[in-house]
């Protein structure tokens, strides 16, 4: 039989208990192997009790003690009892400054006398009675949170100035450095804003026009990382330029978020067309314009087209890549066959092949292809390829050169073009 003897009811305190007739300090910390809290339980005094029960912040020292012994049982382990029971004494019951000593001698977390008010300053300097002459009840975890991104900051050599600060409490990436970004410009002070919004002025001056594209290789949301790091060097070049004195992690986040907000632009917009406006039945490759056109991948799976459809051939093969396209499946190919011929994309070597019938099968024999090999400059490169093919064809493809029919030729032009 358990009962609560005394607690503080708020947040992961640790309560008190008896148990057949023992007191014993209780306190959830770590998790399990499924993510499950873990429950640690340790005898204590009716000394302890008294102090714990009087004094918040002994209460809350003794919680930072503790909890790295409750890290070190993992997430099966036993908690180190006498261990924790040694802490009783010292930090409930020893002098302020027995209790400063024995902090500076053993691991305790910073971050949750953060969370309870702790004067940061006091904590850094051993202080820590005297720092938590201000804690609460109450936890304020955003505050650690700060605290503990701060901390990481400093192990690398970053300090944030007032306007570097502002600036990722825009963003929402001050606590956490990989959180998609936003703007939340009440979450920075007055008197800084119009410092802040001058930064992001300079910013989106220097990208306007630029966009990020989809990547349908790499699936039907995903962006094109080549136009993400243009926008994001032309961001940084031209902030750093401005403002030399913020700091890399304030200059990285207004890149992360003007990117961010322009891939969102990008998924929010339907699939656009890449075909050029022209005359409708020839290209300047000379071959008729595509009317009907299969689409396949290297799993085998086919997908038609016709023209007259609601979509162009150039965005339906590009959803089609982006609905199949895999780590085990990056080989796609746009075939015509009543005209003999196609292409095909291998997006892995960043290469393409294009495959024209020279002679038809005829009496049981075999068709007579003429294939030849191309590099490829990226998505772009790509798409502009599918476009001109779709066209006009293989030869619209002669300006998108030069071709190799030789196939250890290739492969050397694209070993020295890895090799750049």
């Amino acid at each position: 039989m358990r009962d609560v003897v005394f607690t503080r009811g708020i947040g992961w305190i640790p309560t008190v208990t008896r148990e057949d007739g023992e007191l014993k300090l209780t306190l959830g910390a770590g998790a399990d192997a499924n993510h499950d809290p873990r429950t640690f339980t340790f005898p204590i005094g009716e000394a302890h009790l008294e102090v714990i029960r009087e004094d918040l912040a002994r209460h809350l020292l003794l919680w930072s003690a503790v909890l790295p012994l409750c890290d070190a049982a993992g997430t099966r382990g036993p908690l180190d009892e006498n261990a924790a029971v040694a802490l009783l004494d010292p930090v409930l019951l020893g002098s302020p400054a027995d209790v400063d000593a024995l902090f500076r001698r053993i691991r305790w977390d910073r971050s949750r006398l953060v969370a309870h008010g702790a004067d940061i300053g006091l904590l850094e300097r051993g202080e820590v009675c005297a720092a938590m002459r201000s804690a609460t009840e109450t936890p304020n975890e955003k505050r650690a949170q700060e605290y503990r991104a701060d901390r990481r900051r400093a192990e690398r050599g970053t300090v944030l100035g007032p306007l570097d600060a502002a600036i990722l409490r825009y963003t929402g990436q001050y606590a956490h450095g990989s959180t998609v970004p936003r703007r939340k410009p009440d979450a920075v002070d007055a008197a800084l804003l119009p410092e802040v919004m001058r930064v992001f002025a300079t910013a989106e001056q220097a990208c306007a026009g630029m966009r990020i594209g989809l990547d349908p290789r790499r699936g039907r949301r995903a962006t094109d990382k080549r136009d993400w790091d243009r926008m994001a060097t032309t961001v940084d070049t031209a902030v750093r330029r401005a403002h030399p004195e913020l700091v890399e992690d304030a200059v990285r986040t207004v890149s992360f978020l003007l990117c961010s907000e322009a891939a969102d632009r990008s998924r929010n917009t339907p699939v656009e067309d890449d075909e050029e406006t022209g005359d409708a039945r020839t290209d300047r490759g000379g071959g008729a314009r595509k009317t009907a056109l299969s689409f396949t991948d290297d799993k085998g799976v086919e997908r038609k087209w016709l023209r007259g459809g609601p979509r162009s051939a150039t965005a339906a093969f590009w959803e089609f890549v982006g609905d199949r396209s895999a780590a085990d499946n990056d080989v796609f190919t746009i075939e015509d066959e009543e005209m003999g011929e196609g292409i095909q994309l291998h997006f892995y070597a960043d290469s393409i092949a294009r495959v024209t019938t020279v002679r038809k099968g005829r009496g049981g024999s075999d068709p007579e292809y003429r294939v030849e090999y191309g590099l490829v400059d990226g998505l772009g490169g790509y798409r502009s390829m599918v476009s001109a093919f779709v066209r006009g064809g293989c030869a619209a493809l002669d300006q998108h050169g030069p071709w190799m029919s030789n196939v250890a030729e290739f492969e050397r032009a694209r070993r020295r073009r890895n090799a750049r």
